[in-house]
């Protein structure tokens, strides 16, 4: 059993959830480091998996967790979005803490997967597109230290897994081996850790 199994996801939920308080309205229509995705594309992204995945987590699975990610389809952010993603956000990292969410097989995205690999995914997915957001909005961003180690294992293990395909995200972006980890975890998901806003003419 991986230490994956018993990572506590609060505090990297945390850490996304102080992210997309700072956001201002005016930054919504901001691109990201995700080409197809705008800032408020990510932000309803992102409440749409914390559903996903509490529902994997607790192994409700119906609606939430049959519903493939499909990038050019993400519903409009919700006008209330600044109350309900810190909640959602909450509640997946709660339901991660039930070690039963960590046995068996659950789902997400329309993918059966035993309940360790949809964790590890979800641990991913946070400290992943925490840093998109922090990058495409200007902040700083400090993700949780156990999250950055377990994301970068599960990136690490996809990228060499021929099946896989490479990158989760993409291919991947070579990053020096000296480089800090969220970078070379940044770069296995497919992204340049260089990535800045374009510059406005």
């Amino acid at each position: 059993m991986s230490d994956t199994t018993t990572l506590d996801l609060r505090p990297q939920a945390r850490a996304v959830a102080r992210l997309s308080a700072a956001v201002p309205d005016d930054r919504l229509a901001d691109p990201t480091p995700c080409p197809q995705y705008a800032v408020s594309d990510m932000l309803s992204h992102l409440a749409h998996l914390a559903v996903a995945f509490r529902d994997a987590a607790r192994k409700n699975l119906g609606p939430t967790t049959d519903t493939a990610p499909d990038a050019a389809a993400v519903p409009a952010l919700p006008g209330q979005w600044r109350e309900e993603l810190p909640r959602v956000l909450t509640e997946m990292a709660e339901a991660w803490m039930d070690p039963a969410a960590w046995t068996g097989m659950t789902r997400a995205g329309g993918v059966d997967l035993p309940g360790e690999i949809a964790g590890a995914v979800a641990v991913d997915e946070l400290v992943i597109h925490g840093w998109d957001l922090a990058r495409a909005t200007g902040h700083e961003y400090a993700p949780d230290a156990a999250a950055l180690r377990a994301a970068h294992a599960f990136l690490l293990a996809a990228a060499e897994d021929e099946d896989r395909g490479g990158g989760i995200f993409g291919a991947v972006v070579p990053v020096p081996d000296d480089a800090p980890l969220l970078d070379r975890a940044i770069g296995l998901s497919g992204r340049d850790p260089g990535w800045t806003p374009p510059t406005s003419l």
